[in-house]
């Protein structure tokens, strides 16, 4: 895994949410024969995701490869939707999404960072495993398996 130096991050701004729906709708389209749906990340409407929830961005040379949007809750930090465009995969953005948001969770007196995930999106949920998540517990959802995954931080 090679990780390009070049890689930059800024906060979202309102004039991203179109760039943003485009990285998840081709980040997420590898999943929909799998599923035989769209996975709701591609549904949802950015505009209103970025007007009210942080986005943090990875840019390498002026484009967002990535992004990650976090929700502050009372007792951790919520990990709403993760991606890497596909031509950037492996390359080691989705850890340091990851990690971007493991430093906000530190920050704001957090002590756990929580998520979901589809349990057919296997590769996911073994990423998170490396990453030190576990799972918590899995639901049916729309014919699959919601699964539910949290990582505890030391300070």
């Amino acid at each position: 895994m090679t990780i390009n130096s070049s890689i930059r991050f800024r906060p979202a701004e309102p004039a991203d949410a179109a760039a943003i729906r485009d990285i998840v709708r081709s980040a997420y389209g590898k999943w929909v024969p799998l599923i035989g749906r769209e996975p709701l990340p591609m549904r949802a409407d950015y505009e209103k995701a970025v007007a009210e929830h942080p986005f943090d961005l990875a840019i390498e040379e002026g484009r967002i490869v990535g992004m990650i949007e976090t929700m502050l809750a009372d007792d951790h930090l919520w990990i709403e939707n993760v991606c890497v465009a596909p031509e950037a995969q492996g390359r080691g953005i989705g850890r340091l999404l990851l990690e971007r948001a493991e430093r906000k969770a530190i920050e704001a007196g957090r002590p756990q960072l929580r998520l979901l995930t589809n349990g057919a999106f296997e590769a996911n949920v073994s990423l998170y495993k490396r990453h030190g998540y576990t799972i918590d517990r899995e639901e049916p959802f729309m014919g699959g398996m919601t699964v539910y995954m949290s990582k505890k931080l030391t300070r």
